[in-house]
């Protein structure tokens, strides 16, 4: 018989973007198990982050609130005790639930948040713990390293860099993968509620498979050749430059040769999640728990990599601020589309739904459910909002002298700063127009329709001024709607 409350198993990795698996038009990528999961699931085609960066992001997938709501606007914000997150929302004794993997919602190393087990697999993230936690405090991956008999180069912690070159068996995807096996067999007979988060395909961009896929064969971006230029913000077009100047972790990005072996990189870090996803699904299986678990598989924010010669995130183009987004209900076996473009601020009161808890007033987001009924009579469509705020500073104003001479190109200290400071409201509507609203007046416009990949900027065409007028004013009513205090300036 069913179980009354279903099983969650929450998968999550950093920094992949939505075009990584065959579901979402990529068959070149080697991901066999995600592939396999996503002919079972729920594919939602278009979703989108809060905002294009870790520690929002995640705040919202787990609180069902917006980062100007929840507090956390930039990296390294802990996530005040008193907003719960989804395992505080179920109803008390219901399920058994655990945490494992990177966190970066503050306390990195210590449970919280109504989770009860704990497995942790960052250690860079100590000078952030609240005043009183012991700062010398290690993960449980680092132990897990010293115990299989490796030593820290620095004496102290296993860097990112030094962990990803490790043999794959004692690498953080396979460690997660063991572990979370492990809390499947001890929890199979009872309702668990399990998230894991993979640092993966995340930077450092190299890891055990990065020859699985070759250079040559890998598939440049359909914007590649369309790098920022004057349409675009100021603030997207530093990025960008600074990439080309300076490369990114040690590496080149200046020929197409260069970003061809990052992508390659990428796309190995993407298998490599995938091979130790499939482990944590077989232990479903063998567990005879598969079609008593609801599975969710995103990520928390994409990737550039190699769109409009960008990498990383941090911006409000489609392949940043889009993920994949797969669900399977129990029992389920054939695989479903939904068009819709949806928001992680939806995920909470789904997930809420489908595991018959109760659906907290305080939730801004609403259920997906209705896109698991049979029929195209979904009251779904709506429009998303994406946030961008300026991240906390942790240095002051430079000095003059140490400004590169590309970027004085651009203009004085004064307008760099302040385009580097800019913060926007984005809105993606259901008829497919997106616009970036900017603290700066650096506006973004465009045709998704016509223009999927974002290389006409419309913002600066008059024709368009009535349709950014009427969208100023769809975010000033969310605004309202959810107390968003940031002052945005009229669009001319």
């Amino acid at each position: 018989m069913p179980r009354q409350h279903p099983n969650l198993l929450f998968l999550f990795t950093d920094e992949q973007r939505a075009d990584t698996m065959a579901a979402y038009g990529n068959t070149r990528i080697e991901v066999p198990n995600l592939n396999r999961l996503s002919e079972e699931s729920f594919v939602f085609e278009r979703t989108y982050v809060s905002q294009p960066v870790c520690t929002p992001s995640r705040a919202t997938i787990l609180t069902g609130l917006w980062p100007h709501t929840n507090g956390c606007t930039g990296n390294n914000i802990p996530l005040p005790a008193e907003v719960a997150c989804l395992p505080e929302m179920l109803l008390r004794g219901d399920y058994a639930t655990g945490y494992h993997g990177k966190w970066h919602l503050g306390d990195e190393l210590y449970a919280q948040h109504g989770f009860d087990e704990w497995v942790s697999i960052e250690d860079g993230y100590n000078r952030y713990f609240t005043e009183g936690m012991d700062r010398d405090k290690r993960s449980d991956y680092h132990h897990f390293l010293i115990a299989n008999g490796f030593t820290p180069k620095s004496g102290v912690t296993f860097s990112r860099g030094e962990a990803t070159r490790l043999p794959e068996e004692f690498g953080k995807p396979a460690f997660l993968a063991r572990e979370a096996s492990r809390f499947i067999r001890e929890n199979r007979g009872c309702p668990f509620c399990l998230f894991v988060n993979f640092l993966e395909p995340h930077m450092p961009f190299y890891g055990p498979r990065d020859d699985q896929h070759l250079p040559q064969e890998v598939t440049l971006p359909a914007n590649f050749d369309d790098p920022p230029d004057e349409t675009n913000p100021l603030r997207t077009r530093l990025i960008q430059r600074g990439y080309y100047e300076k490369g990114f972790e040690g590496n080149p990005l200046r020929t197409e040769a260069d970003w061809r072996r990052m992508i390659a990189n990428y796309w190995g870090l993407c298998s490599l999640v995938d091979a130790h996803v499939g482990t944590i699904l077989r232990t479903l299986d063998e567990c005879g728990l598969t079609d008593e678990t609801i599975i969710v598989y995103t990520s928390d924010h994409g990737d550039m990599m190699g769109s409009h010669r960008l990498i990383a995130k941090t911006v409000m183009f489609e392949e940043a601020a889009r993920v994949p987004l797969l669900i399977r209900l129990p029992g389920q076996r054939a695989q479903r589309h939904v068009a819709e473009r949806v928001s992680q601020i939806d995920l909470v009161p789904t997930l809420l739904e489908l595991t018959g808890q109760p659906i907290p007033g305080h939730l801004e987001g609403k259920s997906l459910v209705p896109c698991f009924e049979p029929g195209d009579a979904r009251p779904l469509a709506g429009d998303v909002i994406i946030e961008w705020n300026t991240p906390r500073r942790e240095r002051g104003p430079r000095d003059p002298a140490n400004i590169p001479a590309w970027e004085r190109e651009y203009g004085s200290p004064e307008q760099i700063e302040r385009a580097l400071n800019d913060e926007i409201r984005g809105i993606v509507t259901p008829d497919g127009w997106k616009f970036n609203w900017s603290s700066v007046r650096d506006h973004e416009l465009y045709n998704l329709n016509e223009d999927p990949y974002e290389t006409r900027n419309l913002a600066r065409h008059d024709e368009h001024r009535g349709r950014m007028r009427a969208l100023t004013e769809r975010i000033r009513r969310w605004q309202e709607e959810t107390e968003d205090v940031l002052k945005l300036p009229e669009v001319g």
